[in-house]
């Protein structure tokens, strides 16, 4: 059983990392193929793009005119579970991950990204910021999920022969989702899905649905989770499966309005 989350467009590389696992992605070829096209964008072409402001136009065009595929040589780098520091990545905590941890999620999460296709928890990335939604033509393809075809769906199938359980828990969004071709998995699909109570109503609360698919990493990770049925113990900050709105193959958890 494998989980694959989105990364984050808020980067960390101040913080030196802890930890000496490293790895490098596998889609050298394609995040290079990528890049290139990215380098013709002046700073205006990124800025109406990605929809961002010229500070950010300004600072994307710079690192993309430095960058490279990162291997370990590179001093720049940083493994991308512990780079990516948006909601979901403060839900995991990934540094508070023992060695053991690590080495866990290694083999059992892996992160989408509109540059490097499917990573690994401890593959080195550089910053960048190109979402899989971004309309960027690249070659004949006519945007991201175009060029990345069947690629990445391929390289879960591959994650998953390694496992007795053949599930993928998909806790991304829809926006990096639509990158993965359900139907040409090699296994079950399951996706959580998380519930807050609003003036007496359930309904998913965007930050804090992110924040929860971070948690639900860390639970089964932290863990050693190996089959679904395992899912529904999670009880983080509040959260509780609810066993009359899932289905088997979207288990829903609710957290109640006063829950602290």
């Amino acid at each position: 059983m494998i989980h694959i989350i989105s990364p984050a467009k808020s980067l960390d590389f101040e913080t030196k990392s802890q930890f000496d696992i490293l790895s490098e992605g596998i889609f050298r070829k394609e995040s290079e193929q990528i890049m290139k096209k990215l380098r013709t964008q002046s700073k205006k072409k990124l800025k109406d793009l990605m929809g961002i402001s010229d500070n950010l136009a300004e600072l994307n065009y710079e690192r993309n005119q430095i960058w490279e595929f990162p291997t370990a040589g590179n001093e720049q780098a940083k493994q991308a579970v512990l780079a990516f520091t948006g909601d979901v990545y403060l839900g995991m905590d990934a540094n508070s991950f023992s060695k053991t941890d690590l080495e866990y999620a290694q083999e059992h999460l892996r992160i989408l990204s509109g540059l490097y296709g499917l990573l690994r928890p401890m593959d080195l990335i550089l910053p960048y910021r190109l979402e899989m939604g971004t309309d960027l033509k690249v070659g004949t393809k006519k945007n991201l999920y175009d060029f990345w075809g069947n690629k990445i769906t391929k390289a879960i199938n591959e994650s998953l022969k390694g496992h007795q359980e053949k599930v993928l828990v998909n806790l991304a969004s829809n926006e990096y989702f639509k990158a993965v071709k359900p139907k040409e998995v090699e296994g079950e699909i399951v996706s959580p899905e998380f519930k807050d109570e609003k003036n007496g109503k359930l309904k998913i609360i965007s930050f804090y649905a992110k924040r929860a698919r971070g948690m639900m990493s860390n639970y089964m990770i932290k863990n050693k989770i190996a089959q679904v049925e395992d899912l529904k113990g999670f009880d983080y900050e509040g959260y509780r499966f609810s066993q009359e709105l899932s289905t088997p193959n979207k288990p829903v958890f609710t957290r109640a309005e006063n829950w602290k």
